[in-house]
């Protein structure tokens, strides 16, 4: 503790009346008194210096002076103070940002200057590196980072510059009621305040409105303007950020996997199913890619949600603003990587924020968490580019099954949710009841085998440089988990594909396509959504029957997984049994 100050009490040796108190209470409470001299020019010890404790972490006052000041009647006392602990103010950190009115596209496209010709055609490790140094000296021109105010509050998306200059009227018909305190300063000041809350409340009811009317052919985003609605989210992360805590959440990410895979590998090959994963075959109908061109760069930066990385050198909206200027490199780093077959280090790097499965789990527990990653914004640019031509395969083909719903046009969440009901409710009408198993996988994206995915992308065509490019996008993964301003260290995946990436869904449809095939051999019908499968059997009389074929069916399923290293989830697979006067659960 420190006080100081002129106390208007004579201080100095032979102390007495209300300055011998006072002195006798500072003491008394353990504060020690610094100043030797008079600090008046009557001679008079007025100023002093108080600090409380002894130990180390306390506060220690060295080289106390009197200095005379020509324009006071007091002295200056001059001292440094120490101590073993930091002076400052625990706050937030200094958070840096770029201040987004400067970054202007223009100016932007003017600081970054034209692809340099001599560039065409180098490695496309290069031409990243470029990408990066160059976007990021341009950036650095039009709007160095600086430091944020302390205790700054984002405004919301719906408070508009309008309602911002309403309330800086409504603010000085304020402070001039308070100081007239004039009955029609304050009736006036009252009309404000409600003619600001009726603004407030159409500003609100447009902007959602809007977002509402925007989202209608997208059901996930949709459900994530309802869902913030409704249920607003935690505005402080529940978990604490530090470095520790990311390299906890990444050797939990890391372990996970690593146990799933060892208990897979460990099967014996004797209980292992002759299921072989499909194995190239036929024409190879895409061996290489088909090169970006000029008019396509608008097209695909469409089709990229701007959602800024870590790893980006700049904002993805900037880019995405400056796609009038900037195709040229987007389309020689694209072209380069498509020409030679290869996805450079940079873009095959990902940052982990973990995900809350649900908002009513722990907090506390990294087991209640899921791994979602974030790719550069070239890297998202080269998927889409490499998913739109890897989909009109699948469409060309027709290789996908009929029955799996997601991650593709027309199979959305209702249409497989629609087909299922409809299936159940047929066989109700019919007088049958149903069995229907609703299978849970565990960590599926994350336990993809490599090899297994290569040879099920050149079964369906794939070869060449294409082929090539998607064994260069599984090899050479590494993610690391961020909270906050704190990272982990990085880890490799040698298994699955990253969740969170444009190329993660297809990639992963393809790989459980025959899985349907297998149900059906069995004669149950079946649906899948993802890594969500379902799969029924329908039945009018003997139940024990059924009930066996189900087995043997739930069985070769389970032997398939293992064959292509997915591991069932028993404690979140469920059965229902469909029939008679209703649904009901068994």
């Amino acid at each position: 503790m420190l006080v100081l100050g002129d106390f208007n009490l004579h201080a100095e040796s032979g102390l007495t009346g209300a300055a011998q108190d006072f002195m006798a209470s500072m003491t008394a409470m353990g504060l020690s008194q610094h100043v030797i001299g008079p600090t008046h020019e009557r001679g008079h010890t007025l100023d002093l210096v108080f600090t409380m404790g002894q130990e180390e972490d306390d506060l220690r006052v060295r080289n106390l002076c009197l200095t005379p000041l020509s324009w006071s009647d007091h002295l200056l006392v001059r001292f440094v103070l120490e101590s073993g602990l930091s002076l400052y103010k625990s706050a937030d950190p200094i958070v840096w940002a770029r201040p987004r009115s400067r970054m202007d596209p223009d100016g932007f496209l003017k600081a970054l200057g034209e692809f340099p010709a001599d560039k065409t055609g180098a490695p496309v490790e290069a031409l990243v590196e470029l990408w990066n140094g160059e976007m990021t000296r341009a950036v650095d021109t039009i709007a160095p980072k600086r430091p944020l105010p302390p205790g700054r509050v984002r405004s919301s998306p719906w408070y508009t510059p309008e309602l911002r200059a309403m309330k800086r009227v409504g603010r000085r018909l304020e402070r001039r009621w308070r100081k007239s305190r004039n009955e029609s300063d304050r009736t006036h000041l009252r009309a404000h305040y409600r003619a600001y809350a009726v603004a407030v409340k159409a500003a609100k009811k447009k902007f959602f409105s809007a977002s509402i009317a925007s989202s209608q052919c997208r059901p996930a985003e949709l459900f994530r303007v309802v869902q913030g609605l409704v249920r607003p989210g935690p505005k402080e992360d529940p978990m604490p950020s530090s470095k520790a805590c990311c390299d906890d959440f990444a050797r939990h990410f890391r372990e996970k996997i690593a146990q799933i895979r060892h208990e897979l590998d460990s099967t014996n090959e004797s209980e292992v199913s002759e299921e072989s994963p499909m194995l190239p075959s036929g024409p190879k109908l895409l061996e290489e890619f088909q090169l970006l061109q000029p008019d396509d760069v608008d097209k695909v930066l469409g089709r990229v949600r701007p959602t800024t990385c870590l790893l980006d050198p700049c904002p993805s909206w900037l880019i995405n603003n400056s796609k009038h200027g900037i195709g040229t490199w987007i389309m020689e780093v694209v072209n380069a990587s498509l020409r030679e077959g290869r996805v450079p280090a940079p873009l095959k790097e990902a940052v982990i924020r973990p995900v809350p499965k649900k908002a009513s789990l722990d907090p506390e527990m990294a087991t209640n968490y899921r791994p979602v990653a974030n790719i550069p914004f070239l890297g998202k640019v080269l998927e889409r580019v490499v998913a739109g031509q890897l989909q009109a395969l699948l469409d060309e083909t027709d290789y996908l099954d009929p029955f799996q719903s997601g991650f593709r046009p027309g199979y959305s969440t209702e249409s497989a949710l629609v087909a299922l009901y409809d299936d159940l409710c047929r066989e109700k009408d019919r007088g049958s009841t149903s069995l229907l198993v609703l299978l849970d996988l565990s960590a599926a994206f994350d336990t993809i085998d490599h090899g297994i995915l290569r040879d099920r992308l050149a079964g369906l065509g794939v070869g060449g440089t294409a082929l090539q490019w998607f064994c260069s996008y599984l090899n050479g993964q590494f993610q690391k988990v961020v909270l906050g301003d704190h990272v982990s260290t990085s880890w490799q995946l040698c298994h699955g594909v990253p969740q969170g990436s444009i190329l993660s869904p297809l990639l992963f449809n393809i790989y459980m396509k025959p899985l349907g095939e297998v149900i059906r051999r069995c004669g149950l019908w079946n649906h899948q959504y993802a890594d969500d499968t379902q799969l029924y059997l329908s039945f009018s009389t003997n139940p024990g029957e059924a009930v066996a074929v189900l087995n043997r069916c739930l069985a070769e399923v389970r032997e398939w997984m293992r064959a292509n290293k997915l591991k069932l989830n028993p404690d979140k697979t469920e059965v229902l049994l469909v029939g008679g006067s209703g649904f009901g659960e068994g």
